[in-house]
């Protein structure tokens, strides 16, 4: 089962628990405010932009060092430049801003809520296999690398 859903990448693995949060939202209302927090849209839209921001320089990088952006699959350059100095997943990172984004512009509840699985997804199964992959590929240059970036931020 877990390979199989190595197949969807994980845009759409965001895409789909959101829209299952989306379904939860018009099912089952949460009423955690008594009113809508003012701002809540606004900050919604720059984390919003901040995440695609960042997901998108990640993607562009990658597609400069003209590499995979596929879990799994052998890279042909260990990037470690532009944002992947901060971070050896930014895509992963700006998409998971840009999700919470998201639920604040549409002041939506169960996405949020729902979160914490994808990400446990991305962390536990897609991370894994591409750390492993990297290895392989890069042995020592991937660990030096490892050791001074963090997995997320």
């Amino acid at each position: 089962m877990l390979r199989r859903l190595m197949h969807v990448p994980v845009p759409w693995v965001l895409v789909l628990t959101y829209l299952v949060g989306v379904a939860l939202e018009l099912a089952w209302p949460p009423q955690l405010f008594p009113a809508t927090p003012s701002g809540l849209g606004v900050a919604g839209g720059v984390l919003f932009a901040t995440g695609a921001a960042i997901a998108g320089w990640g993607w562009l990088t990658f597609r400069r060092a003209r590499t995979t952006t596929v879990p799994g699959r052998a890279s042909s350059v260990l990037v470690t430049w532009g944002p992947y100095r901060f971070s050896r997943n930014p895509m992963y990172v700006g998409l998971t801003l840009a999700y919470l984004g998201e639920a604040g512009i549409l002041q939506q509840a169960w996405p949020v809520v729902l979160l914490p699985l994808p990400v446990a997804y991305v962390n536990g199964i897609v991370i894994p296999v591409e750390e492993a992959k990297l290895k392989e590929v890069f042995g020592d240059e991937y660990e030096r690398y490892r050791a001074r970036v963090r997995r997320w931020v």
